[in-house]
């Protein structure tokens, strides 16, 4: 499964440490790349992780996100 998130409030390469270390810890994800410039992250997964997970995650780190599709 793969899922892409626009995601707010990245302003520097540690933010997109960051947000690849948060969403990297959600249990099920295999990768995260993450786009500064696109301000978007590419998750995938083995299995079908909801949303709502995702975006909790991305929320957690002291981002928002704009869409998940």
């Amino acid at each position: 499964m793969k899922k892409t998130l626009s995601i707010e409030g990245m302003t520097c390469g540690h933010c997109v440490a960051h947000t690849t270390e948060v969403l990297g810890k959600v249990d099920g994800v295999s990768s995260v790349n993450v786009d500064f410039v696109a301000k978007t992250a590419i998750v995938e997964s083995e299995t079908e992780i909801a949303d709502d997970v995702l975006k909790d995650a991305v929320t957690s780190a002291g981002y928002s996100v704009v869409s998940i599709s």
